[in-house]
């Protein structure tokens, strides 16, 4: 079948001929139909210096996806060939404390497709059955396929009460914008997004925010002031990673405000911690998706009318694929998809 590759540990991505996966008595073969290209992708393209320790080569990239299943091994019983499909990324272990207990997301143990394992940039993907998804009322191919991130974005916003907050985002890549769209939706009385980038704070725009700030030109406390908020944010929603972003939202908090930080940062850097003491602020780690809690509220979210279609910007043909990472690398795209069924 055909694969989008890491062949060799240097910068690229190779389209190139694998063996399709094989499939154990408790998997799922699936269709790709669509895939999204994610920011693990662009390191492991780039072959940066996350991606030389975390990545061996060769490798199929891909966990973000949705496709139709054609085959199940023998003990699968409640996925059944024609159900269409997201995957939940993270594969865990199943045996240590947190799993047993139903905190499958906090396994110690986890292996993400596309980065531990061969991924869903391919023709074919097998997965466990129990991190399969099954699409049970229709979803739009595209949303279906970035249901990965959308969960990060779903995660991240629905760690603390939204409904009346003011909400402050830092960082307006696709998952700060669904977050933005996600506070919105969930009863948030400010959302104010923050980026450098004018084509993705007009896509944020888009999806309702109440104020989309360029750092660049202007300070979040004069975003406070165009609004008239007297005590800064309740909630905060740190998803760029960038120092002087959690720094600037930490000043920025009301005393007893909360965060959650989906950011990944480059290297370790200071923060006011008196500021965070003092202000009794709460920070909350967010890796992946709660398994399968945060699936759920996607699917009742997009039933209830909540709309991404402004964060799908980009839609190439895999052959496309040098194309369609550049687009995505550049900085001003919302999510770009990959069709696999030319």
């Amino acid at each position: 079948m055909k694969a989008l590759v890491k062949q060799k540990a240097e910068p690229g991505l190779w389209l190139t001929e694998v063996p399709e996966p094989s499939v154990g008595p408790g998997d799922v073969l699936i269709k790709v139909l669509r895939t999204g290209i994610c920011g693990t992708d662009l390191h492991i393209r780039a072959w940066d210096g996350w991606a030389q320790q975390a990545v061996h080569t060769p490798l199929t990239l891909g966990h973000e996806f949705v496709g139709e299943v054609v085959g199940t091994g023998r003990d699968v019983t409640e996925i059944k060939a024609g159900d269409l499909v997201s995957g939940e990324g993270h594969l865990v272990c199943g045996k240590c404390r947190n799993c047993l207990a139903g905190r499958r997301h906090l396994c110690r143990a986890t292996v993400g497709l596309g980065v531990g394992r061969d991924g869903a940039f391919a023709e074919y993907v097998a997965l466990p059955a129990t991190n399969v998804w099954v699409h049970r009322v229709p979803v739009d191919l595209d949303i279906a396929a970035v249901f990965d991130p959308f969960g990060n974005a779903v995660h991240t916003a629905l760690s603390f009460p939204l409904v009346g907050e003011d909400v402050l985002i830092t960082g307006a890549g696709p998952i700060g914008i669904m977050a933005a769209a996600v506070a919105r939706h969930a009863g948030a009385r400010n959302v104010v997004i923050t980026d450098v980038s004018e084509e993705r704070l007009d896509l944020a725009r888009k999806v309702g925010v109440s104020l989309a700030l360029n750092v660049a030109e202007a300070t979040i406390a004069d975003g406070q002031r165009e609004l008239g908020l007297r005590e800064g944010f309740d909630i905060g929603l740190e998803m760029s990673g960038r120092p002087e972003a959690m720094r600037d939202m930490i000043a920025n908090m009301t005393n007893g405000g909360r965060i959650a930080m989906l950011g990944l940062p480059a290297q370790e850097f200071p923060v006011d911690w008196s500021r965070i003491v003092t202000s009794m602020i709460t920070i909350k780690g967010i890796y992946g998706r709660e398994m399968f809690e945060t699936w759920y509220a996607m699917s009742v979210l997009l039933e209830g009318g909540l709309d991404l279609a402004p964060v799908i910007t980009g839609r190439y043909s895999y052959q496309d694929f040098d194309a369609a990472f550049d687009d995505a690398a550049s900085g001003r795209s919302g999510k770009i998809i990959l069709d696999w069924t030319a």
